[in-house]
């Protein structure tokens, strides 16, 4: 007879409890007007609760706006993403040559580099990279949609291409072996075989994709200096005020955008758990 583990119990509880803390408050400060919270401090009970600062931020901050320009973002970067990783990955796991592995450890280990570093150079990069006006107000990289979508492809390939190598190798080469028989080429091997069979891994990807991509910060806010073209995570920072900061605002403005986060996790959630445990017990 197993022995219950109370210190396990309460070891992962109290850790629930401090992950879930800061939430919960930002979900309770959101629901309150910043008059109770002056008058009665932020952690009281007391005053009124209500959805204001949703209606405020939704309209004020327009998030609408935000959002779209995040599904520009999000969107491209994660199909193109997939899509290279993909075929990178078919290259490195069912062919054998002689810089096959020399290439997948020098895809991962640009995933090493903090971005900090590269900020400066790619900056003046894009700066300097020319583009047709009617697709750059600017004429250059700079201040659109295309710099940050090539950043953060070019970032998560790494990640990508590891992973869905590893999971190609788990599928048995007789098929690819037996499509070389039938006349398949490369193309059609890759296409028709190998990129079926890896549907679980690209699903569960694609979720980890989507969220990472809506959720960065850093490279909008260093490559977009258009207000109207921040996507969500940059663009909510224009409800802090100039002089004044409304907490309860920003409380409501944070909470909205975690939203499509969790409807994209719910979403594929059967395909995420799927393509992370499917292929475990092989090897």
């Amino acid at each position: 007879m197993r022995r219950p583990r109370y210190g396990t119990h309460l070891f992962l509880l109290a850790m629930s409890v401090l992950w879930l803390a800061p939430l919960l408050w930002t979900l309770y400060t959101s629901l309150r007007p910043k008059a109770d919270t002056d008058k009665y401090g932020y952690w009281s009970l007391q005053g009124s609760f209500g959805f204001g600062n949703y209606a405020t931020a939704w309209t004020q901050g327009r998030l609408p706006t935000y959002f779209v320009n995040s599904i520009y973002i999000a969107v491209p970067a994660v199909i193109l993403t997939l899509v290279l990783a993909s075929m990178m990955a078919f290259a490195v796991s069912r062919f054998t040559w002689k810089f096959n592995v020399t290439l997948l450890i020098l895809f991962t280990a640009g995933n090493m580099l903090p971005p900090q570093v590269l900020a400066a150079p790619l900056f003046e990069m894009f700066k300097h990279t020319p583009l047709p006006y009617q697709l750059s107000s600017s004429g250059s990289l700079l201040d659109t949609y295309y710099a940050v979508i090539a950043v953060e492809t070019a970032f998560q390939l790494g990640f990508c291409t590891f992973v869905l190598s590893n999971y190609m190798k788990t599928l048995p080469g007789e098929l690819t072996e037996a499509a070389l028989v039938d006349g398949a080429g490369v193309w059609r091997q890759f296409r028709r075989i190998v990129l079926p069979l890896t549907r679980p891994a690209l699903a569960a990807l694609a979720t980890l994709q989507v969220i990472w991509l809506y959720n960065d910060f850093f490279w909008p806010l260093l490559f977009i200096q258009s207000g109207d073209r921040l996507p969500i995570t940059t663009g909510v920072s224009s409800l802090q005020g100039q002089f004044l900061m409304n907490y309860n605002l920003i409380a409501a403005g944070a909470t909205i955008t975690v939203i499509p986060t969790l409807v994209v996790y719910l979403a594929l959630q059967r395909h995420f758990v799927a393509g992370l445990t499917l292929g475990a017990s092989k090897g």
